[in-house]
């Protein structure tokens, strides 16, 4: 079972006011983007694509310190919302042999190899249509979206929403417990980001 993951980075990230993808990230020369990749194959996901926007280029330099590099592809219009990196991400990765679809967030740093493996091992074992982390019934990232959505993925109009596909099949969904804080602490001002590192980005 093939289970590629994608890390949506595309966004303006307007409230941090600089990309979150390039944020450095505990350990010298660390990003948040490049720890994401390591992170996910560290889990088992052996194909990452990585989804970026208005600051590609400096994304790519990043991922070029990757051993392999990750797949990059990119949304030429970000602006259309999250849902769009999420369609193009879908694109990229649905091929023949693919059984799903593990999509996180680059603003969520912290998660560890060891859910992403949980993940993987329950979409393994129920072929549930969702799977996703959930701790005191608060559900985060990663995701994983089965193959049998992805049809319904790719026809949704740009301007519609993950949230809105995990609603429609939330009776067949899997939640996996968790006792980690990562899949729940999202990075999106700078305040936050000065309390998880201890320093201002």
């Amino acid at each position: 079972m093939i289970i590629p993951g994608v890390v949506l980075a595309a966004g303006r990230s307007t409230r941090m006011g600089r990309p979150k993808a390039l944020l450095p990230a505990g350990r010298a020369g660390e990003t948040f983007v490049g720890r994401i990749v390591r992170t996910l194959r560290a889990g088992g996901v052996d194909d990452v694509v990585v989804v970026a926007g208005g600051v590609a280029e400096e994304i790519a330099r990043v991922l070029a310190q990757e051993s392999p590099p990750p797949r990059m592809v990119i949304n030429p219009d970000p602006g259309r919302g999250q849902f769009s990196s999420l369609q193009a991400g879908l694109r990229a990765v649905d091929r023949p042999g693919v059984s799903g679809m593990l999509v996180t967030l680059v603003d969520v740093p912290f998660v560890s190899a060891g859910t992403v493996e949980r993940l993987l091992a329950v979409h393994r074992d129920t072929g549930a249509p969702i799977v996703r982390p959930e701790r005191r019934g608060r559900h985060g990232h990663p995701v994983i979206f089965d193959r049998s959505l992805f049809g319904e993925i790719h026809a949704a109009p740009a301007a519609s929403s993950a949230k809105a596909i995990i609603a429609a099949h939330r009776r067949e969904s899997v939640s996996v417990p968790v006792t980690e804080d990562g899949p729940f602490r999202d990075i999106d001002t700078p305040a936050e980001y000065a309390r998880a590192f201890d320093r201002s980005p």
